[in-house]
């Protein structure tokens, strides 16, 4: 038996970033919004605190803040021919689980996509002719980078973001980014203070003529009170951000930037271990009437709402969609159908430089302390002659030394014994990594659906992940390699090496997070499942917020487009929706 709730204006699946972002507006609004969180309650204080959450087995490696296949599982292949298999542990991402989300434990590097980005279907054919990307299944957004200038610099503020501007209103700005679109001002804090490592590496690019700068990082270089009031320390660079919560109040969060405000809201509320079922359309499918949950014990609630928002993760978002039925499936045999469309993820390379004579200090970090050079991303180079487009940025971002899993080693020691413990001796202060982040570009057979076989503890249909890299982004990987070996020479170290991505993706050793796509915003409801205020085609007062609207994913991390996102379709349901609440923003 369903227990029938009383209604409530709004009903938020999910209170991570975007959740808690839409709760915030909406609730300055006058809505009474009500967030639905399948984990647990997660706060600084009790869950992050300095007492015990520096403890590598049980966050890093034991997975404590991380959501378990035995809640949720996902199936995997590389291409229809194959049988996807379930993940029986979740490895090349991790996924968050509880109140912040994966927020919770990100490093905190924070971009901005560029126009090109949003607008590179038209972008590449006017420079390079439609041909170039021919094998990809590339597409316009729908927006506009200017069009969300005003929504990122808010994300920037409410975060706190440490950095260098490059572009002010035009003015490009010596130490900042020279590829970056304009922004209207800087970041609201300077950058960090780079340790040894990065500085190097900085040196190295700018002997080449590159242009390096300081990452833009979610971790305060300074002591910080964002808009909403909620103050925040300086970070202290204990290397223990990613996987991890931050006891310091210094990295920049759900919790450390929203929540303290959002929680004493009394038209604001919260009910944490509830996992959406499904969400109940009308006879028409045209209308949602609410949300289905279960809670702990079982019992089953029907939560009526005029609006629902789906700010889940990005992969679960897809799946909530299409165990509603909001949407037509994506079909990559006949390439008809939205939900599911053009899932990409991350092409990443890596490289490791040998010194005899240096001391880094790996254990003084911070997840998105280092710097970075664009010089290779998107399409800041010409790509007239190279046979691939998407590019990377190459990354010198030193984020811990911890003890369990910072073991480099040259080529040719040992996996284990005498000499494997003496090389890790040798090299663990003297060792400097650097890393290429490149963009993931759409192909047609790279999707998301149902799984026919595996289903989850509630007789649902598991997700089913269809992937591998795309031999364009293969390409990519290869030509930025060659750039990473130039810069790797340039240091001067005893030996180096440089490991581009290679074909055929393994869901087992940890990559990226960054899983995009699926739900993606765009004009053509053909070929987009939301418009570009992130609302349903098919049911007009679902929103589905979050990385799952990304057409394609660029070669940067993807949270500050999200948090630009989620700005973006709060004002538009503030400024047009509520004034004509059921109805489509964008005439199809």
């Amino acid at each position: 038996m369903t227990t029938i709730l009383p209604r409530k204006d709004v009903v938020i699946v999910g209170l991570g970033w975007t959740g808690s972002i839409l709760a915030h507006e909406l609730t300055d609004e006058g809505l009474d919004v009500v967030a639905i969180e399948r984990g647990p309650w997660r706060d600084t204080a009790t869950d992050f605190n300095i007492g015990y959450v520096q403890d590598e087995l049980r966050y890093a490696i034991r997975k404590d803040l991380f959501l378990q296949p035995v809640t949720e599982a996902m199936t995997m292949r590389n291409n229809t021919s194959q049988t996807a298999l379930p993940m029986r542990d979740y490895g090349s991402f991790l996924l968050g689980n509880g109140v912040g989300g994966a927020g919770v434990h990100w490093n905190g590097h924070t971009w901005r996509f560029w126009d090109t980005d949003f607008q590179i279907a038209d972008h590449l054919t006017r420079r390079y002719g439609a041909e170039k990307f021919a094998e990809l299944q590339l597409q316009n957004w729908g927006v506009t980078g200017a069009e969300l200038e005003n929504a990122y610099d808010r994300f920037e503020y409410l975060c706190g973001i440490s950095g260098k501007a490059g572009n002010v209103n035009g003015e490009i700005r010596e130490g900042g980014n020279p590829f970056e679109d304009p922004r209207a001002r800087d970041y609201p804090l300077p950058p960090m203070q780079m340790t040894y490592a990065p500085t190097l590496f900085a040196e190295a690019a700018r002997a080449l003529g590159y242009h390096p700068f300081p990452t833009p990082a979610a971790n305060m270089s300074e002591d910080y009170i964002n808009p909403l009031g909620i103050a925040m320390g300086q970070c202290t660079m204990c290397g223990f951000c990613e996987r991890f919560g931050c006891a310091n109040y210094s990295k920049s969060s759900a919790q450390t930037t929203v929540l303290p405000v959002l929680m004493k809201k009394k038209n604001f509320e919260l009910r944490t271990h509830s996992e959406v079922l499904h969400v109940d359309l009308d006879a028409s499918r045209t209308h949602a009437r609410g949300v289905t949950y279960v809670d702990t014990s079982g019992e089953e609630f029907f939560q009526p709402a005029d609006m629902v928002l789906l700010c889940a993760y990005g992969l679960h978002n897809v799946r909530l969609m299409m165990l509603s039925g909001i949407g037509e499936a994506y079909d990559p045999n006949t390439g008809e159908g939205t939900v599911g469309r053009n899932y990409c993820y991350q092409t990443n390379s890596g490289a490791q430089v040998f010194f005899d004579d240096k001391n880094f200090n790996p254990f003084v970090a911070a997840g998105a302390l280092g710097q970075t050079m664009d010089d290779f991303n998107g399409d800041a180079f010409d790509h007239g002659g190279l046979d691939f487009v998407g590019g990377a940025g190459i990354n010198c971002i030193p984020t811990n030394g911890r003890p369990i899993q910072t073991r480099p080693t040259p080529p040719g020691t040992p996996r284990w014994g005498k000499d494997w413990k003496q090389a890790t001796v040798d090299s663990y202060k003297s060792t400097l990594s650097f890393s290429a982040q490149g963009s993931s570009y759409p192909t047609r057979g790279n999707y998301l659906d149902l799984d026919p076989t595996y289903k989850d503890r509630f007789g649902r249909p598991l997700l089913r992940v269809t992937f591998d890299f795309p031999d364009n982004d293969i390409r990519m990987a290869s030509w930025v390699a060659g750039k990473m070996e130039g810069i790797a020479k340039e240091l001067g170290g005893r030996q180096y090496t440089v490991s581009p991505r290679k074909k055929g993706w393994d869901s087992v050793p940890y990559q990226s997070t960054h899983n995009t796509g699926g739900a993606t915003m765009g004009t053509d409801p053909r070929t987009s499942a939301v418009n570009k205020y992130l609302q349903s085609w098919d049911v007009p007062n679902v929103f589905v917020v979050g990385a799952s609207a990304f057409a394609h994913n660029a070669g940067k991390n993807p949270t500050g487009t999200v948090g630009a996102l989620a700005y973006h379709a709060a004002d538009a349901i503030r400024q047009q929706y509520l004034r004509n609440p059921g109805q489509s923003l964008v005439s199809a």
